[in-house]
């Protein structure tokens, strides 16, 4: 049995939540710029050449990379066999992240009931999402979300005989309705199967995999590839000014479901994907 603190977690907690608002992982960094490259059309080059001058300048002056900060997302895989001790876990993720907010200067953008709309003037709480796994690692995984793009996610339950085209007439309405709403070039996650709650987590999951990733599952990565085929041919483009990349990757997970259900859903992330993954 491995023991960790929970000041361990705050601490990590609240560093990435900074660095994450600040500094895109490698491969958005690269798939950014092998997007200006291949764009066609001259404004949607110039709005992805500005995109990237963005991301210099905020991790050159520690500006955040987009005025909406987000509301934090954490996921987190916990081996069995790790023990945490120092107090309640879910206390201390959401210590980690109202200190990362307040000592990072970040836009404080949670409120308290969604009605009422008093913000509780620290981005807490998060939401959390915990999965127990072998081992005696602890996976942390905080990804900020905006809600530009948040706004255009959808879950569509989908009747079995509505089959793989019906999952991908799906995929394809919630993108073209989403247009340049969702600050394009996006990042599109889908999560297909399960239930109701259970494609929402997995679509927000797919959010985090690398840009490139394809599934290991060959009909799933095949979709990936048409359906990222289909958007970028759809002509919305960068920043919805059209041109030829409106998509930077479609990532998909699945899960068992129901003999009765097909649940789909989409969550869309703009250009500004945030994550930050450490293993303690």
């Amino acid at each position: 049995m491995r023991t960790i603190h929970t000041e361990e977690i705050i601490k990590n907690i609240k560093e990435m939540c900074i660095e994450a608002n600040h500094y895109l992982t490698d491969d958005m960094v690269l798939a950014l710029t092998k997007a200006a490259d291949m764009e066609k059309s001259p404004l949607g080059k110039q709005v992805l050449c500005q995109l990237q001058d963005n991301l210099q300048i905020a991790s050159k002056d520690m500006i955040p990379i987009c005025q909406d900060t987000g509301m934090s997302v954490v996921f987190l895989e916990i081996g069995q066999n790790v023990h945490i001790e120092g107090g309640l876990l879910t206390e201390a993720i959401n210590e980690g992240v109202r200190q990362g907010y307040k000592e990072g200067y970040l836009r404080k953008s949670v409120v308290k009931d969604p009605i009422l709309r008093e913000n509780t003037k620290d981005n807490t709480p998060a939401v959390i999402h915990y999965d127990i796994v072998e081992g005696d690692k602890v996976k942390l995984i905080v990804a900020p979300k905006g809600f530009g793009s948040e706004n255009m996610s959808r879950v569509f339950m989908l009747k079995p005989a509505d089959g793989l085209e019906g999952v991908k007439n799906s995929i394809l309405t919630a993108v073209q309705d989403a247009g340049p709403n969702a600050c394009p070039p996006m990042v599109v996650g889908v999560g297909i199967g399960g239930t109701f709650e259970k494609c929402a987590i997995l679509a927000k999951k797919a959010l985090t995999r690398s840009v490139g990733e394809r599934s290991q599952i060959p009909y799933v990565r095949e979709m990936e590839e048409e359906l990222l085929s289909k958007i970028n041919q759809s002509g919305i483009g960068p920043g919805g000014l059209g041109g030829s990349i409106t998509a930077l990757a479609v990532n998909i997970n699945t899960y068992p479901t129901h003999i009765a259900g097909l649940p789909v859903a989409v969550n869309i992330c703009c250009h500004v994907n945030r994550h930050c993954v450490r293993i303690l």
